[in-house]
């Protein structure tokens, strides 16, 4: 049986035009699987992380330098599903007018103009993303870099999680394939010719991140960090809180030292509660990483092309709208878990206002707020009057998740924040223009089902 699902996973990759490499890399993942091979990681193998420098503490460097010799990299194959869109979600409107990709576009020409530097931006890209994202680039004529600006991850048939062959779903074909996970950066990078590109131009380190961070952001000094330590690998993390219960976690293994990350899905059900605590695993990651370009080059040139990575298996429904439709398993591998890769690896401790994903509409609702501005070089920066950690907020998933939704239920806008510590609203609940929300907030649709316009709801009313 796995024969038979391994050959024709095979098959149908080669027909839809995927790399020999990319192909070499699923077989590898898939046998994990079939094999049996412990995609696992107790914490009984694993001791904590001690002694990270931070952020504010690095030395000055040569930073512009450095910076020209950086080239930024940020992974764009995702579409806005979890809120229920299909396009790209570097494309919604994050702010004041702007889309994610709008402010990385003025983000990376600020700094061109601020340092006197080339700075390439490239996007990897998706089948799903390619055509919207490159049309929405011709927004930007001033980005062009002399280099193509993405390269395309690969796509890999979903499994069927009874056979472990390729799912077939004739209602929509397209729902039978899936992005490997953002760990497919590297190979892609060497596949599409992107990374011999830039070594040929003398770029030297890469900054990758996700579009949806906007607190990415190229930083002169971890660059120059980077530059001076001459690092392989950098990934920058953050203290844990109890947000982080689900994130993924550094640690060293015991048997060498190397550093690790561990993902939820790659913790053993019994050792669940120490993957939740937060205080013995205490760095976090933020998947926004530093790559010394030779180093990987050498790397995927002495692998053949395939940088070998944890297998996260995801167990989903091959319609994720449709949880009666068939389950596959989706295998991805997590870019961050390359550390253990890299000889020399290291850690920077950065403070949380450089890992803002948004993920869902709560993400959204802050994002949009008052908490944040677009400041000095189309920064996403927290106000001034904002000190401390940014609002918690939890919408009802069944009202809010999808962004048409959520947009419904504030047509004037979102509420203000800058003074709000928590808003938890139950139910169905519309806000009217110019509410402000003030220290703790509970909301109950049942009970208030519209939030009138001027209203000054929560515990600081």
């Amino acid at each position: 049986m796995s024969d038979d699902g391994a050959r024709a996973a095979e098959r149908r990759m080669r027909e839809a035009g995927q790399s020999e490499e990319a192909i070499r890399s699923f077989l590898a993942a898939r046998e994990q699987v079939v094999s049996g091979q412990a995609t696992l990681i107790a914490s009984a193998e694993l001791e904590p992380v001690a002694g990270v420098p931070r952020l504010d503490e690095l030395p000055d460097g040569d930073r512009a330098r450095a910076l020209g010799r950086v080239a930024l990299i940020k992974l764009n194959g995702g579409l806005a599903t979890t809120m229920g869109l299909r396009s790209p979600k570097s494309l919604l409107q994050a702010r004041e007018g702007h889309t994610f990709l709008g402010l990385i576009a003025g983000q990376v020409l600020a700094l061109r103009r601020a340092h006197g530097i080339e700075l390439p931006l490239i996007l990897m890209d998706s089948e799903a993303t390619r055509a919207d994202t490159l049309a929405a680039l011709a927004a930007h004529p001033g980005l062009a870099a002399g280099l193509e600006p993405d390269f395309l991850q690969s796509m890999v048939p979903k499994l069927d999680a009874d056979t472990l062959a390729p799912v077939h779903w004739p209602l929509e074909p397209a729902l039978e394939w899936c992005p490997p996970g953002h760990g497919d950066v590297y190979g892609a990078l060497r596949r599409s010719g992107m990374l011999a590109a830039l070594l040929e131009r003398g770029f030297r380190h890469a900054m990758i991140s996700n579009s949806d961070n906007l607190g990415a952001t190229l930083d002169p000094r971890i660059a120059a960090f980077v530059a001076a330590r001459e690092l392989p690998f950098l990934m920058e993390v953050i203290e844990g809180t109890e947000a982080e219960r689900k994130g993924g976690h550094l640690a060293r293994r015991c048997a060498d030292g190397q550093l690790a990350l561990r993902e939820t899905a790659q913790t053993p059900s019994e050792d669940e509660a120490s993957f939740r605590d937060f205080r013995r695993w205490r760095y976090y990651n933020t998947n926004n990483l530093w790559i010394d370009l030779r180093a990987l080059a050498a790397l995927l040139d002495a692998r053949d092309g395939v940088l070998p990575l944890p297998v996260i298996v995801n167990r989903k429904t091959v319609d994720p709208r449709d949880p009666g439709s068939t389950p596959v398993l989706q295998l991805e591998g997590a870019m961050g878990a390359a550390i253990e890769s890299f000889e020399g690896s290291e850690l920077l401790e950065v403070p949380r206002t450089r890992f803002v994903p948004v993920k869902t509409t709560d993400d959204l609702l802050i994002l949009r707020s008052d908490v944040y501005r677009v400041g000095e070089g189309m920064l996403v920066e927290p106000v001034p009057e904002r000190s401390g950690a940014l609002p918690f907020v939890e919408l009802d998933r069944s009202v809010y998740r999808m962004l048409e939704e959520f947009e419904d239920r504030f047509p004037a806008g979102v509420p203000s924040l800058r003074e709000a510590e928590r808003l938890v609203v139950r139910g169905d609940v519309s806000f009217g223009a110019g509410v402000v929300v003030r220290g703790v907030a509970e909301i109950d649709g049942a009970q208030t089902p519209r939030i009138g316009d001027g209203a000054v709801v929560g515990s600081g009313a």
